[in-house]
């Protein structure tokens, strides 16, 4: 089959306007923030799972790739098409399907982005934990088919930790669930193969997150070294004295450097290393804890905390 007649078939099913085909629209959905590029056959936008598994079925009867897409954020080149093929792009697929606070649930679809995500969740109380440096852009979809981490991965793991279960299409067009809203489901540990997989074993349409109350108490510190090898050392002694902070992450002076350059933050472009140190938890003992941590940073000659 050609490919008007192919763009013709596709455009049936998720309608003419969501079917992208111009050479302007290829490049568009032709690259991500890696330095891979390579232009699809077809952008597609698909709007429920349905126009998903009919779109990935065609595609598997006439040979066709299919590679999915959220924001294109990611930096392994896991969106860019580097054989061509249809690109799936999520962006109608962006609503939350179901809030459940009193099992700590939340039920989305790939194309939401996760800091509006977080944001709705804020107004029941409840936080999300991994976040993404790109989270203000960046979709759940491609959170989950990267596996994302982020500063806060230290103490809440990256987004296979938070994942209970998925729908997913396969290559074939069939759609399974996999995992579920239970904490511990019985048999193979499906979704734990799926995350991280960049939509090599399926497409995912729905995902259920685990979330968590917001927490009573957040202390954030900086400390300032003038040795790499101080912060450094800092570092290991706060992991080894049984602390686990929200954050722990450390900048040489090059990052500096670039941040102040970006930001105008007002860094000090002298110090060799900063770290950034987040504490959380109950209100109870942050000053305790937050005393024992500077305690550390005075003890591997911190110049400022």
């Amino acid at each position: 089959m050609n490919q008007a007649k192919i763009i013709e078939e596709l455009s049936k099913i998720v309608g003419k306007d969501n079917v992208l085909a111009s050479e302007m629209q290829k490049r568009l959905f032709g690259y991500d923030a890696s330095l891979c590029r390579a232009n699809p056959d077809c952008i597609v936008i698909p709007s429920s799972t349905e126009d998903v598994s009919r779109v990935v079925a065609l595609a598997y009867k006439h040979g066709i790739r299919v590679v999915a897409r959220g924001a294109g954020t990611n930096l392994s080149g896991g969106s860019v098409p580097s054989q061509g093929g249809i690109v799936l792009q999520f962006s109608r697929m962006n609503n939350i399907l179901e809030i459940d606070t009193e099992n700590q649930r939340v039920v989305v679809e790939p194309g939401v982005v996760t800091l509006d995500m977080k944001n709705v969740l804020a107004g029941y109380g409840y936080i999300y934990q991994p976040d993404p440096a790109s989270e203000k852009v960046t979709t759940l979809g491609g959170n989950f088919a990267e596996n994302s981490g982020g500063p806060h991965c230290l103490k809440y793991g990256v987004t296979g930790n938070h994942v209970l279960g998925a729908e997913v299409v396969l290559a074939n067009g069939d759609v399974v669930e996999v995992g579920g809203k239970a904490l511990d489901n019985p048999g193979y540990d499906l979704t734990g193969l799926l995350v991280g997989s960049e939509g090599t074993l399926g497409i995912i349409t729905k995902i259920t997150l685990r979330i968590v109350p917001k927490g009573e108490a957040v202390k954030t510190m900086m400390a300032i070294y003038n040795t790499l090898e101080d912060g450094g050392k800092t570092v290991s002694d706060i992991i080894a004295d049984g602390i686990v902070p929200a954050t722990l992450e450390m900048m040489d002076n090059l990052t500096i450097k670039a941040v102040e350059g970006a930001f105008n933050l007002g860094l000090p472009l002298d110090a060799a290393a900063i770290l950034l140190i987040e504490l959380d938890g109950l209100k109870d003992g942050m000053e305790r804890l937050a005393e024992r941590v500077m305690e550390i940073c005075r003890k591997n000659n911190v110049r400022e905390v």
